[in-house]
């Protein structure tokens, strides 16, 4: 089996270390992430300059491995897995078998999912029939805590594994709660926006700039069946979504 891993953060990040024991016994790993930080890209791709790739194997000391291959790139989340389809697996797609992405630091419940760089390498998996799943917490710490989340990931990439690519063309975005879990439940994605996102300061020159800041709202604070009320229960949740944006009801 083949198994493409990557993120938004970059290589070493705890949530994909925390991932990568789970994944090695079940094949081969390929890790393909940026070279630094790449949060809120959502789908984006590299078009204004080369993007690299450099493997950096040799580097990995004790976490050398038949069983891994670890590349990193100037690119985004998105540029990772076209990478990995295009140059890595000389086009064929069907050569992998799961995309994982993350885990990331942070919630991508509700609104976040269109602007998560974790779930837009979903998404371009998603694009060429890969069943993927994409792992967050709802913590932003750099040192977040997933010891609670951990025993559920075994049980999660079964759900995956064992859905028919063909088929379901299966994209799971997974939230887990701060601290402990108290169940998991199959949600939709909640409607939410955010709130006083643009925070001013004042630079050097005197010139006013802003810093993305602000607040998630929950438009739907009594619908138990969405993936924030599941979080601000202290349940882990698994979204199922698509790629596909059309509004079907309004189809003439």
């Amino acid at each position: 089996m083949n198994i493409l891993l990557t993120n938004d953060d970059g290589w070493g990040s705890k949530g994909l270390m925390t991932l990568l024991p789970h994944l090695l016994p079940l094949g081969h790993v390929t890790v393909v992430v940026p070279d630094g930080p790449r949060s809120g890209m959502s789908n984006a791709i590299t078009v204004t300059q080369p993007i690299t790739l450099r493997k950096i194997n040799s580097q990995l000391s004790t976490l050398n491995s038949p069983s891994l291959d670890v590349y990193i790139t100037n690119g985004t989340p998105s540029d990772c897995v076209k990478l990995a389809i295009n140059v890595l697996f000389n086009g064929d797609a069907s050569a992998i078998d799961l995309v994982v992405s993350g885990i990331n630091h942070g919630s991508n419940a509700g609104i976040n999912l269109i602007y998560s760089g974790t779930m837009g390498a979903c998404f371009v998996a998603g694009e060429h029939g890969i069943p993927a799943i994409g792992f967050s917490i709802d913590d932003l710490s750099a040192d977040a805590d997933f010891s609670f989340m951990d025993p559920h990931i075994d049980t999660i990439l079964s759900e995956a594994l064992n859905a028919q690519r063909s088929t379901l063309n299966a994209i799971l975005n997974v939230n887990a709660p701060k601290g402990p879990i108290q169940g998991v439940r199959w949600t939709r994605q909640g409607k939410a926006h955010w709130e006083k996102e643009m925070k001013p300061f004042t630079m050097d020159n005197g010139e006013t700039a802003y810093t993305l800041s602000g607040y998630m709202v929950n438009d739907e604070p009594d619908a138990e069946d969405t993936d924030n009320y599941a979080l601000e229960h202290g349940l882990l949740s698994i979204q199922p979504c698509t790629i596909d944006m059309t509004l079907y009801a309004a189809l003439r």
